[in-house]
């Protein structure tokens, strides 16, 4: 039974922090950075939940809740760009390219969030992701030192989504740990001026 009940602490703790932070995109805060986090590519596409995630920030955007997003994934191999991907597909969706920042060492949700607050000193964002993943990144961001809000979005919920709901109670752990220990990201590197540049180009 203890083991159980240590088993649920980290889960526990990311519905706590992230309990009043939850919103849609009707209702959501007008913010000025949008983070999305990557979700894979399919033959070099956004993915149908990735896309789903960027279609959210288009919609913000074109009702003018936020300013700017911040794209976040991985781009770790030549051959594997989840970011660039990630601004096409918001640049055919009516987001201008200025307003778009590409962070292409998102490797995980913790890096993220620790470089959209060090390297491109975002303090306040409104996060964009699955619904069972929202509440870790908003709990790991606030921890990171961005006050955020969450939007979660719909998807049928299929295989891959009831994948990603066991596997957010493993990751969970992990974040627990990431939250306790804080260690740097992989890539952390000097600060990038594109957000501060993307906001001065929507004044």
């Amino acid at each position: 039974m203890l083991g159980c009940v240590l088993a649920l602490l980290p889960a526990t703790w990311m519905y706590v922090v992230a309990g009043d932070r939850l919103r849609t995109t009707a209702d959501v805060p007008r913010t000025e950075v949008a983070v999305v986090f990557g979700a894979g590519l399919w033959d070099g596409e956004p993915s149908p939940y990735l896309a789903h995630r960027l279609d959210a920030a288009a919609e913000l955007y074109r009702e003018g809740r936020i300013e700017v997003v911040l794209v976040t994934g991985d781009n770790s191999r030549e051959d594997y760009d989840e970011p660039d991907a990630m601004r096409t597909y918001l640049t055919r969706r009516g987001v201008p390219d200025a307003r778009i920042v590409s962070d292409y060492a998102g490797f995980d949700t913790w890096d993220s969030c620790v470089r959209a607050k060090k390297i491109f000193g975002v303090d306040r964002a409104v996060l964009i992701s699955q619904g069972f993943h929202i509440r870790r990144a908003v709990a790991l961001c606030e921890e990171a030192g961005v006050s955020s809000y969450g939007v979660g979005v719909d998807d049928v919920h299929d295989a891959t989504w009831y994948y990603g709901g066991v596997r957010e109670l493993i990751a969970a752990g992990k974040a627990a740990v990431d939250a306790v220990f804080e260690p740097d990201p992989r890539f952390l590197g000097p600060r990038e001026p594109g957000v501060a540049r993307a906001l001065a180009s929507a004044r």
